[in-house]
């Protein structure tokens, strides 16, 4: 990098236009661009790149071999009025890529973080607002937008332009397709579309084939979603017609009926 200077403890490479506060901690191999700024109490991961004009403002711990692009906030105050200044966290994993112009804020006191897991794959003009939780393997593609308190669980897909409502979770393996409005739960697995209401395609069958499911899985979480959505049981009752079928007991249907009857928002059909 042209014009950086090297730190002689731990190898990292700063740029000599980027202004990085002395109580950050800065791992070996990491590089820091021109006019990026790294504030206090942020901890920055082995062989993690942050790349020009990006801000990492305070409170913040980036794992290892991440890349942040260039004009990538991080860190920043939750855009909350309930919050009063408390000191609150952002948590990036492994190996996670945040790409141009995302912006990623702290916590509140209600959780007191936002996480973003390893693996990731944040485009650009993404918001990931306080509190919310995002899995690990999780893609989050160009301009989505997201609430507080949203949950996105591993392997997750969400396509871009989709405007996520506050407290939503998205399932495991679930895809959501561009210029959706996710107002309620998308349920594992499945494929959810829609604006102004999004609705049910089917099951993810593409992702499920890509990530090695076998063949019986498939086939039973494609009975499960019969039941569930294209029967003419309502959803209670569909329910427990999955829970007495014998042939339906495993971990896979186990996770879907738990994540349907634990949802505060109601989900997607």
């Amino acid at each position: 990098m042209i014009g950086a200077r090297t730190e002689p403890r731990t190898g990292a490479r700063i740029h000599a236009t980027a202004i990085v506060d002395p109580d950050a901690a800065i791992g070996p191999g990491v590089e820091i661009g021109p006019f990026a700024i790294v504030g206090p109490g942020v901890t920055i991961g082995a062989n993690t790149t942050v790349g020009p004009r990006a801000l990492i403002e305070r409170d913040t711990e980036l794992g290892r071999n991440c890349r942040i692009a260039n004009g990538a906030v991080l860190g920043t105050d939750p855009q909350d009025l309930k919050y009063e200044g408390e000191r609150t966290f952002l948590q990036v994993g492994d190996r996670t890529v945040i790409r141009e112009f995302a912006t990623l804020n702290r916590g509140t006191a209600a959780s007191g973080r936002t996480a973003v897991g390893s693996d990731c794959l944040v485009m650009a003009y993404c918001h990931i607002a306080h509190d919310c939780e995002i899995g690990n393997h999780v893609i989050i593609s160009n301009a989505t937008n997201m609430a507080g308190h949203v949950a996105i669980e591993d392997w997750a897909i969400v396509s871009g332009l989709v405007a996520i409502h506050q407290f939503v979770r998205i399932g495991a393996h679930a895809f959501v397709g561009g210029g959706s409005r996710i107002a309620k739960d998308v349920p594992p697995y499945c494929r959810a579309v829609g604006n102004p209401s999004a609705r049910l395609y089917g099951l993810n069958a593409v992702g499920l084939d890509r990530r090695g499911f076998p063949r019986e899985v498939r086939l039973r979480l494609r009975h499960l979603y019969r039941t569930l959505f294209q029967s003419n049981l309502n959803l209670s009752q569909a329910l427990a017609r999955v829970e007495a079928d014998p042939a339906l007991r495993s971990p896979e249907v186990g996770y879907v009926v738990e994540f349907i009857r634990n949802s505060q928002r109601g989900v997607i059909v």
